[in-house]
């Protein structure tokens, strides 16, 4: 038997047909200048991305990355909410959809979908690339101004995904109170920058505030214990390059890291992780150094040695961002080969 295609495969599939009769010299030069306008100001009343030729370049050098980053923070508010499944999707300034595949592919099933963008050329483009999977055959895509004069009915979960850069300082406040107030469980995801993590600290601070329960990443929802402006929190999605990847990059590697800041707060009940991983494991002989955000508003490092028997051997397998410590495992006593605060 056929294993089933998983909807990152089709996603990569069908992207890769958008590039069917597009030059690659145009698709390239195409990349290039969006990325740029991304990176500088961007007015709200202006939309990027102006024609099919923009968005299909841009959906197939974005959509992969922007899909790894928020299945990862979907796959943890999947752990923290066992046995719930969304009943209805709004995605905001989702403009191809790379949000509504990423919560296909971490709950199975259909359900009603909404895809929010002000671009019409993105919406179009959006709804026939989601042709290809079925689980997105009913989804709605309508154009709409993201900012203060945004309303969203009632739904389970909104996605927010690399959009509040974006906005001004006013919209980006008035899109995370209309969710909350729309919403049952968010999902932000921007960029792992120190600026991206600012916006996302920003945006977990309203949610709290509104009644929502942090589920991932972080196992409280207390106040982040990283000092603004000496670090940063965010994580990594591995992404597979598509020959377009390459043409802009000039890298010749088959993949490359997507970095990424999130935030999945929920009214729902939520048992968050016990710790999390915020930095990537430092495996050295006979230990494994982990860097965990704490449930204690307080940053460790916590030392994993071969004595620890079981537990060491989850810590040389423990993954940037992972949940701390396995559900099976027996972690050291406090005190144990821990230290604060956690080195950047």
């Amino acid at each position: 038997m056929t294993a089933p295609v998983s909807p990152a495969e089709t996603l990569r599939t069908t992207l890769a047909a958008l590039l069917d009769g597009l030059p690659p010299k145009q698709a390239a030069q195409a990349v290039e200048r969006l990325i740029a306008n991304y990176r500088g100001a961007t007015p709200t009343d202006a939309p990027i991305l102006r024609d099919r030729a923009d968005v299909a370049a841009y959906a197939a050098y974005r959509m992969p990355a922007t899909f790894e980053a928020v299945h990862a923070a979907l796959e943890a508010l999947a752990g923290a909410v066992p046995g719930w499944t969304p009943a209805d999707h709004t995605d905001i300034g989702g403009g191809t959809g790379a949000a509504t595949w990423a919560v296909t592919a971490t709950w199975a099933g259909e359900r009603a979908v909404t895809v929010l963008d002000w671009s019409d050329p993105a919406l179009a483009l959006g709804r026939e690339i989601a042709a290809a999977n079925p689980a997105l055959k009913d989804a709605r895509w309508e154009r709409a101004r993201i900012g203060k004069d945004l309303t969203v009915p009632a739904t389970d979960l909104v996605t927010v995904s690399y959009v509040l850069n974006e906005l001004t300082p006013a919209d980006r406040t008035a899109l995370v109170d209309t969710a909350a107030a729309s919403a049952r469980t968010v999902v932000i995801v921007e960029a792992g920058t120190p600026a991206g993590y600012a916006r996302v600290i920003e945006a977990r601070d309203r949610l709290v505030a509104a009644g929502f329960r942090v589920a991932a990443p972080c196992p409280h929802s207390g106040a982040c214990p990283i000092v603004p402006g000496e670090d940063w929190c965010h994580f990594s999605a591995r992404v597979s390059r598509s020959s377009l990847h390459r043409r802009v990059k000039g890298g010749s590697l088959p993949y490359e890291d997507e970095k990424f800041s999130y935030v999945a707060a929920t009214r729902l009940p939520a048992a968050p992780a016990p710790a999390r991983v915020i930095r990537r494991p430092q495996i050295r002989k006979g230990q494994v150094l982990l860097d965990l955000c704490e449930p204690d508003e307080q940053l460790t490092r916590r030392t994993v040695t071969k004595r620890h028997g079981d537990l060491y051997k989850a810590a040389r397998d423990a993954a940037w961002g992972d949940s701390w410590p396995p559900a099976d495992r027996q972690d050291p006593p406090d005190g144990d080969g821990r230290t604060r605060p956690a080195g950047a």
